[in-house]
């Protein structure tokens, strides 16, 4: 299978091309933040960091990859996270970038040269369907493309269909569908070239694979039904 193949002219939306280049998640509820103030006096930022005391808390139970979180701060479905001494602040909505200048802002008020590191700990995506190795998979830098996706689930069967595959995102409280054909460049200036957190990609099996699958379906119960007919006839007869 060819993947990728281009025209004689650059079929490429520069614009499209560079946004994606520019890439950044957003923060959205029920993300699960690590939160880590650093600052001249390191005795002073100890009421501002979560409790080194409160212990980890796995987050990657039930996924194939990637390593269990540090304890920390999750984004309630209003956006607001809750933070120690500062209180509930919005974060939800904004990049990375912007809610870490936000928060330096903040803490300003109390430290000397703030510095504030956010990690979402629980950036995941998920590939189903006809692909090697199904499931979700914790993204630990918070950034992958679909093509990307596609390598950590073992790529596609021979019977997937690349001219068709479902991203499946959340966006402002509703899923939203994106198809892609793999076997063209378009992937490189599509919205779900990077993927977000909780994304889900779908590979359809062809045509000939589902025809299979429906026929032992409906077949494979009168042929085993036959098979065990014809063993207890013979059992029967020889004996």
């Amino acid at each position: 299978m060819i993947y990728f193949q281009t025209s004689n002219q650059d079929s490429l939306a520069q614009d499209s091309v560079k946004q994606n280049m520019q890439f950044t998640p957003t923060l959205k509820p029920d993300d699960f933040l690590s939160v880590v103030i650093t600052a001249n006096d390191p005795e002073s930022v100890i009421p501002f960091n979560y409790p080194e005391s409160g212990g980890g808390r796995p987050l990657n139970q039930g996924y194939m990859t990637g390593n269990a979180a540090k304890s920390g701060y999750l984004i309630d479905p209003d956006g607001i996270v809750n933070l120690p001494v500062l209180g509930k602040i919005k974060l939800g909505g904004l990049s990375r970038t912007v809610a870490t200048d936000i928060l330096e802002k903040r803490y300003a008020l109390y430290l000397k040269n703030p510095v504030v590191n956010i990690q979402i700990q629980n950036y995941k995506i998920t590939v189903l369907g006809d692909v090697n190795r199904p499931g979700t998979y914790n993204i630990p830098n918070e950034r992958i493309t679909l093509l990307e996706a596609i390598g950590l689930s073992g790529d596609l069967d021979i019977t997937g269909e690349r001219e068709n595959v479902l991203v499946i995102r959340e966006e402002n409280g509703k899923r939203a569908q994106y198809r892609i054909n793999l076997k063209t460049d378009e992937v490189f200036s599509s919205p779900v070239y990077y993927l977000q957190q909780n994304d889900v990609v779908y590979i359809e099996p062809n045509t000939a694979k589902r025809t299979q699958g429906t026929v032992w379906r409906t077949s494979g119960g009168i042929f085993i039904s036959l098979v065990a007919l014809i063993l207890t006839t013979y059992t029967i007869v020889f004996n």
